[in-house]
């Protein structure tokens, strides 16, 4: 005989997966922020941050793309922002019911969790309604109890052997299909019990007596759906062969008549309780957008996390859930301001920094964090020394990105910003890199000049840098070539794209310096009011590019220029 004493297997519970800690360079990205939060990110989970992840804020350039083949390094995930989303907040360790399941059960499902609603999904996990407290409480107390009315249970045999925790002493028939039966409670006389039998449907009437044979015996030669027999009393041999003769089922329950027919109200379906007409979110949803689409929704409160292409429910949040999430955790590499950060780090957990670059900008912390800014010509150098102060040796992919990080932000240690620390972690990685550093820088220099593609946008775009000086709010680009043949035939497109970025940045000045690593010489292209453009001490070609001898970096050699230059007519408004 099944034995249906214990319910429904608990459904399991998906293990939390700790959030991660991205680790990200600046907008517009160059080989050292790149390969910086790459760097980083493999040193963190071995030391001290196992959920550690690289990211970026912008594709990589050609050369940088360059590197990650040559290194065997997976491109970091792409993240246009940071900003929380659906699939941030949600509950993924979720309770779900299925339509099949009983009034009870749905009920227990939410007493135990104290919900107030519960997702409904079919058996392979998709999501095919809501239900709702007071939607269940309604099957259990019906607004009507009139009539038949009163008797009807929709449910199956099953169902009401799980929930009344009943042996089955017999079964007849689909047990586990939906009808609608009609109770019946044998309080009256034996003779009054067949009489009222007989005019009922034998196919939809549930008995429920004690230890009455009298009333058994009828019940089951009578040919009724089910027999219900409470207190744990067992039918006799006879009964059970006319129950088996006439297509009866036999269930014995240790439970009183009472709370018997109480359960039994309680074994109905849930099905015509579930909603289908509820607010649903994909996992990328953003947070913002969530709140929009809740205020005109004040009745739902539970909602679902779905797979946009299957319907599957990843998971599930409250209004609660929105008060105060749990903040994307954040480690800034190759840059120190919101400015240059990832859209949304302003909303994030900015945990550390790890730059090169001059402090400026609005970053503020709500806690103590650990800010390290060195006077290197690259972050890779700083990451480099990291992995030396834990005496941890990187893998050879690893080593190659720190020497690339290097070689592409000191040109080949021939920047003014290159330090001796550049040279002595250049040398180390190197080795452990097993590269030829002369070869490397080469190669490296010469696998994609971003003039000589179509693109003009990417050349402006690749590596580039917004600063706020003297009220200016200011664009320098910086694209490193091998000469500037390419530079010439696309002159007049690229002072277009300059004009462009002003309009649509709302900048002041925007300018392209273009590095000839062989020479160590620059040129600079500049979108700028003519008062600006006349102070320039540089020699010119033209009223817009200047010949820059000898200047090869940004950071220590142009932008103090411009910033020079600035300062003697601060931008209106601005404090001298």
């Amino acid at each position: 005989m099944a034995d249906y004493r214990r319910v429904s297997n608990p459904r399991p519970a998906q293990p939390k997966t700790a959030r991660p800690t991205w680790v990200m360079g600046h907008k517009n990205p160059d080989t050292d922020a790149i390969c910086s939060a790459l760097a980083y990110a493999d040193l963190l989970r071995q030391t001290r941050i196992p959920e550690a992840i690289a990211a970026c804020c912008g594709p990589p350039n050609a050369r940088t793309e360059w590197v990650l083949q040559m290194a065997g390094v997976v491109r970091p995930r792409l993240m246009s922002d940071v900003n929380l989303r659906a699939g941030d907040i949600c509950r993924r360790e979720v309770s779900t019911a299925k339509a099949t399941d009983s009034v009870i059960e749905a009920y227990r499902e939410m007493a135990a969790h104290s919900y107030r609603s519960l997702p409904v999904t079919n058996g392979e996990g998709i999501l095919t309604g809501m239900l709702a407290l007071q939607d269940l409480l309604a099957l259990l107390i019906p607004e009507s109890e009139k009539g038949d009315f009163a008797r009807q249970v929709t449910t199956s045999t099953d169902n009401v052997a799980r929930i009344l925790e009943a042996d089955v002493v017999h079964l007849s028939g689909n047990s586990s299909d939906e009808q609608n039966f009609l109770m019946m409670v044998a309080g009256s006389s034996e003779p009054v019990m067949q009489e009222r039998i007989s005019l009922l449907p034998k196919d939809q009437l549930l008995i429920i007596t004690g230890d009455r044979v009298g009333v058994q015996l009828h019940a089951v030669e009578a040919g009724v759906r089910c027999l219900v027999i409470t207190s744990g009393f067992r039918p006799s041999e006879a009964i059970i062969h006319a129950a088996g003769k006439n297509g009866t089922s036999i269930l014995v329950t240790d439970r009183d008549t009472a709370s018997t027919t109480q359960l039994i109200r309680g074994a109905r379906s849930i099905h015509s309780a579930v909603s289908t007409e509820f607010l649903s979110f994909t996992p990328e949803t953003k947070l913002q957008t969530i709140k929009e689409k809740l205020k005109s929704n004040r009745h739902q409160v539970l909602f679902p996390v779905c797979d946009p292409e299957t319907t599957r429910l990843i998971g599930v949040f409250s209004r609660a859930d929105l008060v105060n999430p749990e903040r994307p955790r954040l480690i800034l590499v190759d840059h120190n301001e919101f400015s240059q950060a990832v859209t949304g780090a302003e909303e994030a957990d900015i945990i550390e920094v790890l730059d090169h670059h001059r402090l400026s900008g609005n970053l503020v912390t709500k806690e103590p964090i650990q800010f390290i800014n060195k006077t290197v010509g690259s972050t890779c150098t700083i990451v480099g020394s990291a992995f030396r102060g834990y005496q941890i040796e990187p893998s050879r992919s690893i080593a190659i990105c720190i020497c690339a990080g290097i070689i592409s932000d000191t040109l080949n240690l021939t920047s003014p910003t290159t330090t001796e620390e550049d040279r002595s972690v250049l040398e180390w990685a190197s080795g452990l890199a097993g590269i030829d550093v002369a070869k490397f820088k080469e190669d490296f220099f010469s696998a994609g000049s971003v003039l000589r593609g179509s693109n003009i946008a990417d050349a402006v775009g690749s590596d580039r840098k917004e600063f706020e000086e003297s009220g200016y709010r200011i664009s320098i680009s910086q694209v490193e070539e091998i000469g500037f043949d390419y530079f010439w035939p696309a002159r007049e497109a690229l002072q277009d794209e300059l004009r462009k970025l002003i309009r649509e940045q709302n900048l002041d000045l925007a300018c392209l310096m273009i590095t000839d690593i062989t020479l160590n010489d620059s040129i600079l292209l500049i979108e700028a009011p003519v008062e600006i453009r006349q102070k320039i001490g540089y020699p010119k070609k033209d009223s817009h590019l200047f010949v820059l001898k000898g200047v090869v970096s940004r950071k220590k050699q142009l932008f103090p220029f411009l910033g020079s230059l600035l300062a003697e007519d601060p931008k209106s408004g601005t404090p001298d």
